[in-house]
């Protein structure tokens, strides 16, 4: 099971990371983008906050920023193929709330900390947007995030914390949950819930 999703994850890779064609957005609505974000996200870590409101607050930047129907989609991958609509209709809810968690704990750890826009550039038909993550008592290091606007409005698709690669990341890990549950989709979901 998982070597047939490795190899079909292989053959889709690069098409199913390569946005549609992206005439409108341009370098300073990505700066525009991710300055926005890099500035909600630095308001939230400044602002004291108990832990449940912040990742409240990381859910709700997530969803404004990054397009979660597509970074959904590709994590669930060729699995999607036989899922139901009410299926992929709740996985892409529990996944929301799933990954704005899970990168809400790593955004959570730069308290005291900043990120800082670095620089953009154009690669193939996005915009790759590099930011440099301040903490405390650490090297600073490299925070990604590319930026398209396939959706019909510029928000980012796919990051990269100190080169781990989001949307590579939750593909392999959604692939481990549903063969944990031996295929069923219904239970990958469950399983995605209570990990929230």
């Amino acid at each position: 099971m998982m070597h047939r999703r490795t190899f079909l994850t292989g053959l889709s890779a690069s098409a199913a990371v390569a946005p549609g064609a992206l005439w409108a957005l341009n370098e300073n609505g990505a700066t525009k983008l991710i300055n926005s974000l890099v500035k909600d996200i630095n308001k939230v870590i400044a602002s004291g906050k108990a832990e449940t409101a912040m990742f409240r607050e990381f859910e709700r930047i997530f969803k404004r920023y990054s397009d979660t129907s597509y970074i959904a989609a590709y994590a669930l991958g060729v699995d999607a193929r036989r899922a139901s609509s009410a299926q992929k209709k709740a996985f892409s809810k529990a996944f929301q709330v799933y990954i704005s968690r899970k990168y809400g704990k790593r955004f959570r750890e730069f308290i005291g900390g900043s990120l800082e826009v670095k620089s953009v550039k154009q690669v193939k038909k996005w915009y790759e947007v590099s930011t440099i993550a301040r903490l405390q008592g650490q090297s600073p290091f490299e925070v990604t995030f590319l930026v398209s606007d396939r959706s019909g409005k510029d928000l980012f698709f796919n990051m990269y914390i100190e080169g781990v690669n989001l949307l590579l990341t939750e593909r392999t890990e959604i692939g481990a949950i549903l063969d944990r549950s031996k295929g069923d989709i219904d239970a990958m979901i469950a399983e995605l819930q209570r990990q929230s």
